[in-house]
């Protein structure tokens, strides 16, 4: 792409703001030397792992590049056989780390959501993990050469302490003795030239043997080494002699392993560079809020609510723009500061963005064409970087834009024919823009020119467009309005500025008359714009409302049809169990029949039979009746309620017994150990017709063990009296029916109510013994007797 064009749209300035989102100096190099492309494929490629980085950190957040470095220039050091120090070391280790830990996370990514351009990039990482643990054994996170490095250098610092230690021990003994302190400037031990000294004041210099090391700048203390320490710092010195070449001898080591690994290396930093630079594009499109554009090479431009990228959100103007079909040509024209020339650079860097793998501010579906090149003369008093240009500069730039152009080109022309005669001016555009109109490449070109006005209008494929003006606030709204030329301002502007009336029309006497046709109709056009933008307004508010009730109507339906298929689901569930529960309990009866008649030998008694039928009707699934239904079946309920009678309570579906019948509309019933008051009207009798049919005389009733005689006795509730009497009733029935063990379940509570009945037990002419149920039998609360 041509630099001047660059340059003119300024896309430096995105680069630097791009550059600015890598996390590593290897991302800000590729994002600084960013250049957009002509080639289709290649500009969709770099789109794709825009948008999936875009995802990445939608989904994870920020991708780790922590530790990654620069490492090229060590790695080209160790293949010449160079030595690197051990910082150089560290940055080659945390940058392998760095690579692994970034290969895992976007492994890790892909396997939620499919990024396969990053994962492809990732997995060509390698894992040096044996250099980066060999690396790490030698060298701490301070750059420093640990003792571990090598057995060698852990016994040469080892002595290296003993002997330093000696040398303090000895120079503090001196100092401590008080004829030694006041020769002394202060009480310490230092260091000079790598040699234990103490400072000793100047005057005493001769009362001490050894070597002067260094003075203080007044020159009234010296360092000196004592002559008994001499022979000790020596030592100290061969020591850290030795411990330098065993140093070097470890870095040579390491440099070796690391040139071994170069070629590798130099490939990791490379596709680390390139994963950082496109989550630096990713950062960029999550700053600018921009999208996806989508991509074509057919010259068509489509753009929704573009801002160009260099001005704040909170002032730019969205541009709404289409180029390519039906119309290749468009020029623009309104006054000036309306906003032209930011219109032509917004399109212009919008596709340069587009054309370099960038995210474009523009909302979604926006489309952007990728041009062979792009070129712009753009530069006069309005433009953003204050260039002040003539005729002359004007027709050196397009002669050079004619000369490169293809049909694959977009062209930018700012102020087209200005700088010279209007007439000639004029009809030099005219011709500029027809010569380029055949060549088929795509063209937008703003002018003052009213000739261009109606050349725009009479020129297929060429549409006109203007920038919006207030007249009522005199300033401009800075939209572009494809299909409607600018209207000339300057009467009105002057009319509400206060110039007087008769000036003003004698000025539009002086206006020729095809100009006053061409102004009204232009007036016209306006017209009808704001009224068809309104009539659009209210059109689009209409579409949301209907699209908002049609998203809730279908909401509604998707409940309710849920709902509905719940219901029958549980229904049906509720249906299967019932006549499952139905099927086994007339299977029992069948088999108690059964049972019962090889036990009669051929004569079942007749309360079996009425029983067994009582149970059989309690086995048929109750269904709940529709509504509506119930409430008739409920008035045409002829049965009357009786004490005794076994009842199904409707609204509770629990079955019980009839103690007593309170009222005319209320009845006391029995559920299990509870006792209420139910509607009569709630309530349904079971098995009626069976329980009351009359027995025939020829029957005889025989009591036995077989009848279904209660075993059990369920005084939980009452007091003691009424359960002394009830258990009475229940021993002698008991007795009749030849039980032998029956239950009285008192509960555990105070245990008033076991030790009374337990007494009253212990006088009862039928009862042979009695005790206190097990643990399976139910504990304390329960009285088991034995019937004599």
């Amino acid at each position: 792409m041509n630099e001047k064009i660059l340059k003119t749209l300024e896309f430096e300035k995105i680069l630097h703001r791009l550059s600015s989102h890598a996390a590593t100096s290897l991302g800000k190099e590729l994002a600084e030397m960013l250049n957009p492309l002509g080639d289709f494929t290649q500009v969709k490629l770099r789109l794709q792992a825009t948008n999936e980085a875009v995802n990445v950190q939608r989904l994870k957040g920020n991708a780790p590049f922590g530790g990654v470095r620069n490492i090229r220039s060590a790695l080209h050091r160790a293949r010449i056989g160079g030595m690197l120090n051990p910082a150089e070391l560290l940055d080659i280790s945390t940058t392998m780390f760095g690579a692994r830990r970034l290969k895992r996370f976007i492994a890790a990514v892909h396997e939620e959501y499919s990024v396969p351009m990053l994962k492809e990039q990732a997995d060509f990482l390698s894992e040096n993990k044996a250099l980066e643990d060999k690396i790490n054994g030698c060298i701490d996170e301070n750059a420093m050469i640990m003792d571990s490095a090598s057995p060698a250098l852990g016994k040469i610092r080892s002595e290296l302490r003993t002997g330093e230690a000696r040398v303090r021990e000895r120079l503090e003994q001196m100092i401590r003795t008080p004829s030694t302190q006041k020769m002394l400037q202060d009480v310490l031990v230092t260091i000079r030239n790598d040699r234990y000294v103490i400072p000793v004041k100047s005057e005493y210099r001769s009362s001490f043997g050894g070597m002067i090391h260094d003075q203080s700048a007044s020159g009234a203390t010296l360092f000196i080494e004592p002559e008994v320490v001499m022979q000790l710092n020596n030592k100290l010195r061969e020591l850290k002699l030795k411990e330098e070449v065993e140093i070097e001898k470890i870095l040579i080591a390491l440099t070796e392993l690391v040139a071994e690994q170069a070629d590798l290396l130099v490939s990791d930093v490379d596709l680390l560079a390139e994963l950082d630079f496109n989550f630096a594009k990713a950062g960029l499109a999550g700053e600018m809020k921009a999208t996806l554009p989508l991509l074509n090479d057919r010259g068509f431009i489509k753009i929704k609510r573009g801002r160009h990228p260099l001005i704040a959100a909170a002032t730019v103007v969205p541009l709404d723009l289409e180029l390519g079909s039906p119309y290749s040509t468009i020029i623009v024209t309104g006054p000036n500061t309306g906003g032209k020339t930011v219109s032509l650079k917004t399109v212009g860097l919008l596709s340069l963005m587009a054309m370099s793998g960038l995210f474009v501010p523009a909302e979604e579906s926006s489309q952007l064409c990728v041009f062979d090149a792009i070129y712009a003369d753009i530069g006069d008093e309005q433009s953003i970087e204050q260039n002040l240009s003539t005729f002359s500069s004007h027709m050196t730039n397009i002669i050079r834009i004619l000369r490169d152009m293809t049909p694959k080109s977009l062209v930018l022309l700012d102020e087209l024919g200005a700088g010279t005669d209007p007439a000639e001016g004029s009809a030099l555009a005219i011709s500029l823009l027809d010569h380029m109109h055949r060549m088929g490449c795509r063209i937008i070109a703003t002018t003052h020119y009213p000739e261009l006005k109606a050349y725009a209008y009479q020129k297929s494929g060429t549409i006109n467009a203007s920038m919006e003006f207030d007249v009522q606030t005199l300033s401009p709204t800075y939209r572009l309005l494809v299909g409607v030329p600018g209207r000339s301002n300057a009467f009105a502007i002057a009319e509400r500025l206060g110039l007087s009336r008769p000036i003003i029309e004698h000025a539009r006497g002086q206006v020729a008359e095809e100009d006053v046709r061409v102004e009204s109709m232009i007036a016209s056009l306006e017209e009808n714009r704001l009224a068809a933008e309104n009539e659009r307004q209210t059109a689009e508010q209409l579409r949301i409302e209907a699209e908002a009730l049609r998203s809730e109507l279908e909401a509604q339906q998707r409940s309710f049809d849920a709902q509905r298929d719940k219901l029958l689901e549980k229904a049906e569930r509720e249906a299967r169990d019932a006549v499952a529960k139905a099927r086994r309990e007339a299977e029992e009866v069948i088999a108690e029949l059964r049972r019962m008649a090889l036990e009669e030998a051929g004569g079942v008694k007749e309360h079996r039979l009425i029983d067994a039928r009582r149970r059989l009707d309690l086995a048929e699934p109750a269904l709940r009746e529709k509504r509506g239904e119930g409430r008739v079946a409920a008035k045409k309920r002829p049965e009357t309620i009786e004490a005794g009678d076994d009842v199904r309570v409707i609204s509770l579906g629990q079955k019980g017994q009839v103690v007593e019948v309170v009222s005319g509309t209320e009845a006391l019933v029995q559920l299990g150990i509870m006792k209420m008051k139910v509607r009569t009207a709630d309530l349904e009798r079971i098995g009626s017709a069976a329980v009351k049919k009359p027995m025939q005389t020829a029957t005889t009733v025989k009591r036995s063990r077989d009848d279904n005689t209660r075993t059990e006795l369920d005084m939980r509730g009452m007091n003691l009296e009424e359960a002394i009497i009830e258990a009475d009733r229940f021993l002698d029935e008991s007795f009749l029916s030849n039980l032998g063990q029956v239950y009285l379940i008192h509960g555990k509570g105070t245990g008033v109510l076991r030790t009374g009945l337990q007494e009253y037990l212990r006088r009862h002419k039928h009862v042979k013994s009695y005790r206190i149920g097990n643990y399976n039998e139910g504990g304390t609360g329960v009285t088991i007797v034995e019937l004599a």
